[in-house]
């Protein structure tokens, strides 16, 4: 069982195009494995790509909000942890 740290929540999805917003607490970089879990979400899935204002960045950190492409439909208040093998 990988290990897991709380690294934000979600706080938007965009139905139509596949986008979480999520408002870190902690760092991130792509390329990391996250896990999301709420009431009816439960996936893991590896960061490919993310994008502050609209801009890819390789690694964003706590206070901001990042838009990601997720493999599964998610809800706002939404936690994502991070795993760790």
């Amino acid at each position: 069982m990988a290990e897991e740290k709380l690294v934000g929540k979600i706080i938007h999805f965009y139905t139509n195009i596949g986008v979480g917003i999520i408002e870190l607490s902690d760092k991130l970089d792509a390329g990391e494995k996250i896990h999301v879990k709420g009431l009816s979400t439960d996936f893991e899935q590896t960061v490919e790509s993310m994008q502050v204002e609209h801009q890819n960045v390789e690694s964003a950190k706590a206070g901001e909000s990042i838009g990601i492409k997720l493999n599964e439909k998610v809800r706002e208040g939404d936690e994502v942890f991070k795993l760790f093998e």
